[in-house]
């Protein structure tokens, strides 16, 4: 590791915002999809339903790596669009990661219970405000978890776009052994450079699910496992002296 220059360093800390920028709009993309995508398997139209789970088994059927490879050499040549390999990459794994993400949509959705839509015809409301305003404050909650190791998935997963020439952190760490001839320092510092991109998306997200479940009163107050714990021995004690009193009276 002594034989990283600064030079060396900074190219493979180029490639560690590459590697953010490539998670973030990755995820930005792959949340939209597998809401709409998610949200659309669980419409009452049969054909709707259909076409969206048609989408979700073609894309988490088929390899991010090919797809990749399809978007940046045969659309140019099928359609005449040629995209830059960025946004190839881009493209390719918010497609895939998001057919994976529709899968924990629709089940935190289905998860609701019955009763809440019940409750939302009851009032009046459309297919609409039922989703906005009864399934997905509940459903949100439950989603944040399999989101988490699904984002942790796609971080990992941005590894893929070094063989576009994007220069992520992979792509930099093949720059850097080529350069000193050795692979196991080189590779060793970038495993710990991806354990702490994950380390930190971990934290980020256990917030965003602590403050989801407070919005629906789930999250547990300060202080409330000590006062539980106060008050358990005394309402088993009460039994105890009620009895105590009738046998004294007896």
């Amino acid at each position: 590791m002594t034989d990283l220059t600064a030079g060396l360093w900074e190219l493979l800390f180029k490639g560690v915002w590459v590697t953010v920028q490539l998670t973030v709009f990755s995820a930005a993309l792959g949340a939209f999809v597998a809401f709409v995508v998610g949200v659309a398997r669980t419409n009452r139209l049969w054909i709707v339903r259909f076409l969206s789970g048609l989408y979700m088994e073609i894309f988490r059927g088929t390899s991010a790596l090919v797809l990749m490879f399809w978007m940046f050499f045969v659309l140019p040549v099928a359609f005449g669009w040629q995209l830059v390999p960025m946004w190839a990459a881009v493209l390719a794994l918010g497609l895939s990661y998001g057919a994976y993400g529709s899968e924990i949509v629709r089940g935190a959705l289905a998860a609701v219970a019955p009763a809440q839509q019940e409750a939302g015809i009851a009032l009046s409301f459309s297919p609409w405000q039922r989703l906005v305003k009864i399934q997905l404050p509940q459903a949100w909650p439950e989603m944040v978890p399999p989101a988490n190791n699904l984002l942790i998935e796609l971080l990992k997963g941005t590894a893929l776009v070094s063989v576009l020439g994007v220069g992520d952190i992979t792509f930099g760490a093949a720059l850097v052994r080529n350069a000193l001839g050795e692979s196991a320092p080189v590779y060793t510092i970038i495993l710990v450079m991806y354990f702490i991109l994950a380390f930190l998306l971990t934290r980020v997200m256990r917030a965003v699910e602590r403050k989801a479940k407070a919005g629906i009163g789930q999250a547990p107050q300060k202080g409330q496992g000590v006062l539980r714990k106060l008050t358990i021995p005394r309402q088993a004690d009460a039994p105890s002296s009620d009895l105590s009193k009738s046998a004294g009276g007896a």
